[in-house]
């Protein structure tokens, strides 16, 4: 990505009408296109500025060719005539650099923004969002669609103008030597204009079914990758690689239509013009046989002609490839269309005691039976709970509930009696520790990957944790100790030993609250025994939830619930061997 910007750039922050402008979905592909370049709009300016000057001189030829026509056949000198004309080609051609040079610049710097702000407002979005899309469409709309956007902008947009500019001063010289030849140009108009219009009919729901076609590619790939294991133990590869080359071909086959209708539009067009141009030399021809019109005029009007024609031929172009940017811009209004996960309080507590209620708790997810059904439940400070129950009983949403991945439709889920939308989620968050069942790691080393719990731990406090997750020893024996890096997802480690390193991130956090679901179901039984052990003092004056269906770890339980049927059906305090086996297995 690129650096800072220069001093002669605008430094790029969020406007609040952005956000606005881009939930009105009903001509979001416009407005997404203004918020986005807004904040850029100077730097632009500026290229417009320097490629009006390049059409100034680009206009200036067709004359000086004339200028040099009538010299040579009045026999005067044309040296100081060719000098200038060398001049001029020479501005326009550092011009173009420039051009070039600002425009990837800017580029550039408006694809790091745009990126940097979906990537921010992606994060902000409740898990539910990301859980009913592909990953590798969210993906395909952070890159590719992003960078199509500002290429669009900086590559085809922006020198649209300078295009105009060429093709309305070509046509006022044209009719300031010829008013004939000028009026007949004029006849072009409503055959272009048809001609794109019915371009714009058929590259349209074309650049739709790229960018799906796009989005459904990455997103196979990404699965594959993920689920490879598996594809290797059942010997799938060829079958994901006909599913992948279809996937392929399928995007091939809309590119080349999307490509032969965008790159045969251009072509037609100038066979028009020139076929008019060709038209109106004829008619010159004749003004010149009869006199009205001198040979000078002609070679005048043949340069803006020929000038004319490629302009028009790349408004051509911008119109068609505008379709494929009004798709993308529709996809990006939409994703920031998307409301953020709620976070509208205002309380910050500075310290917690973990008294933890759920006060008749009701959820469901989107299109499915209720999950919890008017729950109460509360946990005081200082105790360990377990729960336990059948799978899809709602134990794993007590926990995203507590850490406000989602919110209770009915209901109100408290700490220390205050309702958790009262406090601001990082807040919140800082208080709650969290083992999620499926360990979640990031391919950075063991001790990145522990110290993501407290950033500002030193190497003691993240070896102190690691010890009492049980992971010290084992990773004092990989390759870096704890600078090894773990791979995507932790696949260089074992499911124990991920699950350990998880552990240690969140004992490392010192919450007040701490989640542990199925935090030791990848433990052997030594290991298990050995962590129960030296867990009865961590969890000491902590408030603790432990989510799990393992005997061994409800021995570290206060209480044990057991959730069913959207609530309660079960309750034992200070349970025994006897107790704990129960509620298992009912």
């Amino acid at each position: 990505m690129a650096g800072p910007m220069s001093s002669d750039e605008p430094s790029v922050s969020p406007d609040s009408h952005v956000r606005k402008a881009m939930s009105d979905l009903r001509h979001g592909e416009y407005r997404v296109l203004l918020a986005l370049i807004r904040p850029y709009r100077w730097a632009l300016l500026g290229i417009l500025l320097w490629m009006g000057a390049q059409s100034l001189a680009a206009l200036a030829t067709p004359w000086l060719a004339g200028q040099f026509s009538t010299a040579l056949l009045a026999r005067r000198p044309v040296a100081s005539l060719l000098l200038i004309w060398f001049v001029v080609i020479a501005v326009q051609a550092c011009l173009g650099y420039v051009v070039a040079v600002r425009s990837q610049r800017v580029g550039s710097h408006l694809v790091a923004d745009v990126s940097t702000r979906l990537f921010d407002h992606l994060q902000s979005l409740p898990l539910q969002w990301h859980n009913e899309r592909r990953r590798g469409e969210v993906l395909v709309l952070l890159t590719e669609d992003v960078y199509r956007l500002g290429f669009f902008v900086t590559s085809t947009l922006t020198p649209t103008l300078p295009l105009v500019l060429t093709c309305v001063g070509a046509f006022v010289m044209m009719v300031r030597v010829n008013a004939l030849v000028g009026g007949a140009v004029s006849v072009l108009l409503p055959v272009l204009y048809i001609a794109l219009r019915w371009a714009g009919r058929r590259l349209r729901p074309l650049a739709q079914l790229e960018i799906e076609a796009q989005a459904s590619k990455a997103a196979l790939a990404e699965q594959n990758m993920a689920m490879l294991p598996i594809i290797k133990a059942f010997s799938g590869e060829s079958t994901e690689s006909r599913r992948y080359a279809g996937q392929s071909e399928a995007l091939r086959q809309i590119e080349s239509r999307q490509v032969r209708l965008q790159n045969a539009v251009a072509p037609v067009v100038r066979v028009i013009v020139a076929g008019c141009v060709l038209a109106l030399l004829w008619i010159s021809s004749t003004s010149v046989t009869r006199g009205t019109m001198t040979a000078a005029d002609l070679v005048t009007v043949l340069m803006y002609g020929l000038l004319l024609t490629q302009p028009l031929g790349q408004l051509a172009g911008v119109y068609g490839q505008s379709q494929t940017a009004r798709a993308t811009a529709k996809r990006l209004a939409a994703a920031f269309a998307e409301a953020p996960e709620p976070d509208d309080g205002t309380i910050e507590l500075n310290s917690v005691r973990g008294d933890i209620a759920f006060e008749n708790v009701r959820f469901s997810h989107p299109g499915r039976p209720c999950v919890l059904d008017g729950l109460n439940l509360r946990v005081p400070a200082g105790e360990t709970v377990a729960i336990t129950g059948p799978n899809g009983a709602g134990k794993s949403t007590l926990a995203h509930l507590l850490l406000r991945l989602m919110d209770p439709q009915v209901g109100k889920v408290t700490l220390d009696g205050v309702d958790l939308r009262e406090l601001t989620l990082r807040n919140l968050r800082s208080h709650v520790g969290f083992v999620p069942q499926h360990v979640l790691l990031f391919n950075a080393s063991v001790g990145d990957n522990i110290r993501y719990g407290n950033a500002d731990a030193s190497d003691t406090d993240v070896e102190q944790a690691a010890r009492a997750a049980l992971a010290d020893a084992f990773i004092r024996e990989l390759p870096d100790g704890y600078n090894t890096f773990v791979g995507e997802q932790g696949v260089r480690l074992s499911g124990g030993q991920r699950q350990r390193i998880s552990l240690a991130r969140a004992l490392l956090k010192d919450p007040a609250v701490l989640i542990l679901d199925e935090a030791t179901a990848m433990f052997d039984p030594a290991a298990e025994t050995a962590f129960i052990d030296q867990c009865r003092n961590l969890l000491h004056q902590r408030t603790v939830i432990l989510i799990t269906h393992r005997p061994t770890t409800l021995a570290l339980a206060d209480r044990i619930l057991r959730l069913d049927d959207g609530g309660l059906s079960q309750q034992i305090a200070n349970p025994t061997q006897t107790d704990r086996g129960a509620m298992l297995h009912p």
